[in-house]
């Protein structure tokens, strides 16, 4: 009787054993995916950047244009993150923040300070595409986020040209290489509107297979008059142009005119042209160069009246992965002494900054 016992105890303990290898071994294998249990791909697309940069300035003159405001000194740019979908029926929710989207954003202290872009779009045919919201301009050459400019350093037309609109637009395809847009939006730089009326903005475009061109519009009015302010409406034509003469080299050009147009007073404008260039070394090296005039005769740029400035710059596109590595040179040279500086105005202010980008 005894032994029958040891033996069924034996075997009790033996069953324990091999169920706790048993359940170790399932814990240690990994989880068997089923067609069911795989994961889906998100309904949506996701990207965006962060960039970092230090200016140094031998004249202690920071740029006048805009996003390199701070010199002597490592500073912040932005963080973006950008949803997005494209179809029929598509949208794009695109967040950003730091000093440069504080600049381009605007609405500091609210929530709309973080949307950059913000739109749903409709196209009811292959020809026609409807877009309804806040939406980055259809004016000039370059743009706000830092990976798509060749120059990290912002142009003068772009730093005084709108930034952003909100409203309604409709993009018209005409054939294979014309395009077109009509919209109406609310005040310039602007998520709602202050300035009783509408702004009318206009655009055609051809994209060939080495070449682009885009004729550009955008006017309505600026301020309403008071007694003690005149009305202002605004309008500026631009022109862009991209151009690829080789596999490793290319062109670009960018032409604006701003007028305001002054109640019961003389009309004042300012105007800008600049030439681009890049040229491809490798996959890991761009070398990028841009030089710009604005002839700003009523001093709405530069402060001056019958004033004017040029400035060149050349930048290093180093390439790794997602990282963009940026050395840059810019000199700006005024027609007088426009800038300041720590010994009081100058006319040159060179610049030498390093930035980095990491784009995904």
């Amino acid at each position: 009787m005894k032994i029958l016992k040891h033996l069924c105890l034996t075997v009790t303990l033996m069953l324990l054993v091999n169920l706790m290898n048993a359940q170790l071994e399932l814990e240690n294998q990994p989880p068997v995916v089923t067609e069911d249990a795989e994961t889906k791909e998100l309904p949506f697309d996701i990207s965006g950047f962060v960039d970092v940069y230090y200016a140094y300035s031998g004249t202690d003159s920071p740029l006048p244009t805009s996003f390199t405001e701070s010199i002597n000194s490592f500073s912040l740019g932005m963080a973006n993150v950008v949803l997005s979908k494209e179809g029929k029926v598509g949208f794009v929710a695109d967040i950003a923040v730091g000093p440069r989207a504080e600049v381009a954003n605007g609405f500091g202290g609210t929530t709309l300070a973080a949307i950059k872009q913000l739109f749903v779009t409709y196209s009811p045919s292959d020809w026609l595409t409807l877009s309804v919201g806040n939406y980055g301009t259809h004016v000039g050459y370059e743009v706000i986020d830092a990976p798509a400019n060749i120059n990290y350093s912002t142009s003068y037309m772009f730093s005084n040209g709108p930034f952003y609109h909100t409203g309604i637009k409709a993009d018209i395809a005409l054939s294979e290489t014309f395009g077109a847009m009509i919209g109406l939006f609310d005040d310039t730089d602007s998520k709602m509107d202050f300035v009783p009326g509408k702004h009318l903005g206009l655009q055609l475009s051809y994209a060939g297979e080495s070449a682009e061109v885009y004729l550009n519009y955008i006017g309505g009015q600026d301020q309403e008059g008071t007694n003690v302010d005149p009305k202002i409406s605004g309008h500026q034509v631009d022109l862009t142009a991209t151009f690829q003469a080789t596999e490793k080299l290319g062109f670009g050009v960018n032409a604006t005119n701003k007028t305001n147009v002054i109640e019961e007073a003389d009309n004042t404008s300012w105007f800008g042209a600049a030439l681009y260039t890049n040229y491809a070394f490798s996959d890991a090296f761009t070398l990028g160069f841009r030089g710009e005039h604005i002839g700003d005769g009523d001093g709405l740029i530069l402060g001056n009246m019958d004033g004017s400035v040029t400035s060149f710059t050349l930048s290093g596109n180093f390439y790794s992965g997602g990282l963009t590595f940026i050395p840059e040179f810019r000199i700006d040279i005024a027609s007088d002494d426009a800038f300041v500086d720590g010994d009081g105005l100058t006319s040159t202010i060179p610049v030498f900054l390093m930035a980095m980008i990491y784009s995904f």
